[in-house]
């Protein structure tokens, strides 16, 4: 499937070899949440096409040998499901579902995105095996990123430099990018941060969910090097913002994402276009993530109250971009108190997004 950006540029969603783009420069590894550190590993297959004329591999039979005319994919190679879930036979929450996955490489300007499917005939290929079967002859690649610390093929055990020295047999050259660290040193919208990750600690999906998790989301967007974001659609709710003059979109998002600490958030919000996922102008509100003990709710839910909003939005996508953590969910003695909770939160939240869209300007 193809899935078309504003910009016109698009992203390749390929889960089978008969859907491949090819001949590809391939970035690989698990790339949930698409942070910094993985953002390195993609920059090197990124403008791939502007790249022409490439040598083929000695194993390369005729029909297959590149020609200068031929253009080569900018790839992310991933796999589906995570292999954390495929070993443990546990469900995995992730930081960037498929439909956030896309949205993000789309940004960076990756135009092909493989899905490997993670299973036993996967698993058990040799690490010689791995390159041949699937660098080489299916995804005909020509040059590839990963980062540091990757291990393939059987049981993990082939590094960065097995790779580079397996695929140097097919003059597949490989960039071993560096891990990145957190420094103190990164860019930030506010100088009010919470207690930032130890220097030079890696950058990692861990960390990033460790901070999601404490509501550090300052921290856990410098490591992202973007806003921490939910992707769904607006689905029917029990409508009792209403009644207390707090309307919310009801937030219906995919099972396996991570969700951050529950409480109240400054968001940005925006709508996705129906037909292309181009997003729509900036609206700004607060965010309720949890399970509503004031009225006794019995599940988790994502509801965004959006401040001067006048319109429909049910079964509009939206992406909502977490701020600040406000407060943890609490149990109040009344709607009215509740309410009263909520107007100081949103007076709290046009703070907190006026300042940050000064640093901005």
């Amino acid at each position: 499937m193809r899935n078309l950006s504003q910009n016109g540029c698009s992203v390749w969603v390929a889960s089978s070899s008969e859907e491949l783009l090819t001949p590809t420069a391939v970035a690989l590894g698990k790339f949930d949440g698409v942070h910094l550190g993985h953002q390195r590993v993609i920059q090197p297959v990124l403008h791939a096409g502007s790249h022409l004329s490439v040598a083929s591999s000695p194993q390369s039979n005729e029909n297959q040998q590149l020609t200068n005319r031929e253009y080569i994919y900018s790839t992310v190679v991933t796999f589906d499901p995570h292999p954390h879930e495929f070993f443990t036979g546990q469900p995995r929450s992730l930081l960037t579902p498929l439909d956030e996955k896309v949205q993000q490489l789309r940004s960076l300007g990756v135009e092909q995105l493989v899905l490997l499917s993670f299973d036993k005939e996967l698993s058990a290929l040799t690490p010689e095996e791995f390159v041949e079967k699937i660098l080489v002859q299916q995804l005909r690649c020509q040059r590839i990123s990963i980062g540091q610390d990757f291990c393939f093929g059987e049981k993990r055990r082939g590094t960065a430099k097995d790779l580079q020295l397996i695929a140097a047999k097919y003059n597949i050259p490989v960039a071993i990018v560096p891990l990145q660290t957190y420094t103190g040193n990164l860019p930030t919208e506010s100088s009010c941060l919470n207690t930032p990750p130890p220097q030079h600690a890696r950058i990692s999906t861990s960390l990033i969910r460790q901070t999601l998790e404490s509501g550090d989301i300052e921290n856990a967007n410098l490591l992202l090097g973007r806003p921490y974001t939910l992707l769904g659609v607006v689905v029917q709710g029990q409508q009792l913002g209403r009644t207390i003059g707090f309307p919310t979109a009801n937030l219906q998002l995919p099972k396996e994402k991570f969700l951050p600490r529950q409480g109240v958030y400054a968001v940005r919000v925006f709508t996705l276009s129906e037909t292309s996922d181009a997003t729509s102008s900036e609206s700004l509100g607060v965010m309720n993530i949890g399970n509503r003990p004031t009225v006794n709710g019995t599940y988790s839910s994502a509801e965004v109250h959006l401040f001067d909003w006048s319109g429909d939005l049910y079964g509009k996508k939206l992406l909502v971009q977490l701020v600040k953590f406000l407060r943890p969910e609490q149990k109040f003695p009344s709607l009215e108190a509740l309410k009263t909770q909520i107007q100081l939160d949103c007076v709290v939240a046009r703070e907190v997004l006026s300042a940050g869209a000064q640093n901005k300007s």
